[in-house]
């Protein structure tokens, strides 16, 4: 059964006016069981961990301190770009526990899930770009450090480099970061990932399409992961207002198709965090997201 981390935290208020989406967390899942994609049976709540190390084990411990007791100073918590709280930390607690969980199903289903996630922005000692904790970071050494798998590849397929990911597992040889990103958008000082490929503005779907389907499966035969953390960031299409690439709904659905056929045929464990999405009509974010998930239940159940 196809399992998705959710809490209703994830949909956390902002300010009128603020330009993240935070709206299409609630939508979402809505629109999964609207449409019969999912039964309230695929969906697990995740909790606020009491054992904070496996966030220890990734973030240093005076940052993630000043995180949770709201004591960051006033140019690292601008950097965020969220109004720092009580109830905004919990929530990236949550996502992060929502993100281990889904790695524990993917080992048992092959796929899992999380409506949230995908915040790789976040470094080892300071967030960016509404990112504070990176959860998938987090997931990747949680199944390392209790043995559950010996190597890791982080595919990241949002529009903007995974700074902070790269950051976080530069030198580690038992995790291979993989960013395919646009090459003149944010981060504008980028990390050196394992591997990245830097995509010029505009480029579209045959082209993108073109560049996966030859580097991944070639990643995969020489890395020899055995599991995948699949970032799935819809701010590639053309539509989005951070992207700068003009990949189509249809061809960022391909995408996702490919990632997850290679994960079942090549019988790797696959966990997907949502990332990045920010078209001016949420029904399109909502919509693009959708997709992963309809295609998730399709090959693999």
């Amino acid at each position: 059964m196809l399992k998705i981390a959710y809490h209703p935290i994830y949909s956390h208020p902002l300010p009128e006016g603020h330009r993240f989406p935070m709206l299409k967390y609630e939508l979402l899942p809505k629109q999964l069981l609207h449409e019969g994609t999912c039964i309230e049976d695929n969906f697990f709540e995740p909790v606020k961990m009491l054992n904070e190390n496996p966030i220890l084990a990734v973030h240093d411990a005076n940052y993630f301190y000043d995180l949770l007791n709201i004591t960051l100073d006033q140019r690292a918590a601008r950097k965020i770009g969220f109004p720092l709280s009580e109830l905004l930390i919990e929530r990236e607690i949550i996502i992060a526990d929502g993100t281990i969980k889904a790695s524990e199903y993917a080992l048992k289903y092959g796929i899992a899930m999380n409506i949230a996630g995908g915040t790789h922005h976040a470094y080892t000692n300071r967030g960016e770009a509404f990112c504070m904790l990176n959860d998938q970071a987090i997931g990747a050494r949680f199944l390392l450090n209790n043995g559950l798998v010996k190597k890791v590849l982080i595919v990241d397929l949002d529009v903007h480099q995974g700074n902070g990911t790269a950051e976080i597992f530069n030198n580690d040889s038992a995790v291979f970061t993989f960013s395919m990103h646009g090459k003149n958008n944010y981060p504008f000082k980028k990390e050196q990932s394992d591997l990245d490929i830097e995509l010029d503005n505009n480029v579209g779907d045959s082209e993108y399409l073109s560049i996966l389907k030859k580097m991944l499966p070639q990643l995969i035969e020489k890395e020899q992961p055995d599991f995948i953390y699949y970032l799935s960031g819809v701010d590639v299409i053309a539509t989005d207002k951070l992207g700068k690439l003009s990949l189509t709904i249809e061809g960022c659905k391909q995408r996702d198709q490919f990632v997850l056929e290679i994960c079942k045929s090549q019988n790797i464990p696959v966990m997907c965090s949502m990332g990045g999405g920010y078209s001016p009509d949420i029904k399109v974010i909502v919509g693009a997201h959708a997709n992963t998930y309809r295609l998730a239940q399709d090959i693999f159940f």
